[in-house]
């Protein structure tokens, strides 16, 4: 079983997924720090806040013995009161966005640098009995044999 491992993890796929993953993963706190810290204050700023991650509607009372900012919505959310936080929501939206987009600008780059093999056309396969009729019509055509 333990060579049948050792095969699995050489196989060229599974290493180019695990080096994807590990890239996928830096990429995402690039794009995280480019969402959460250049694109979302300016979006903030443009709306009247600073923080637009903030944006939320409560549903829910507060506890009792909460002593934080009722507008401190990490801590709200952390003391567990039901919140409805929309501006979080939108800050996830734009960050799959720009992923999305860049994805899509990598996968046409490589469409167009990469040229599209064509797979060889087999010729058509025919059918035995056609095979069988074609030469029942050429034997007539040639007449009857002497």
């Amino acid at each position: 079983m333990l060579s049948e491992f050792k095969a699995f993890i050489a196989r060229g796929n599974v290493l180019d997924l695990a080096v994807a993953v590990i890239i996928g993963a830096a990429f995402n706190k690039i794009v995280t720090s480019l969402t959460e810290d250049i694109i979302m204050p300016i979006i903030g700023k443009i709306f009247g806040g600073l923080d637009f991650s903030g944006y939320f509607v409560r549903l829910g009372a507060i506890p009792a013995g909460y002593s934080g900012s009722p507008d401190d919505y990490a801590a709200l959310k952390k003391a567990g009161v039901a919140l409805f936080g929309y501006g979080e929501f939108l800050t996830q939206v734009v960050n799959f966005l720009i992923v999305a987009f860049i994805i899509f600008l990598l996968v046409r780059a490589v469409n167009r640098a990469v040229p599209k093999q064509e797979a060889p056309k087999a010729e058509p396969v025919t059918p035995e009995d056609v095979l069988l009729l074609r030469e029942i019509r050429d034997q007539l055509k040639a007449g009857p044999r002497a």
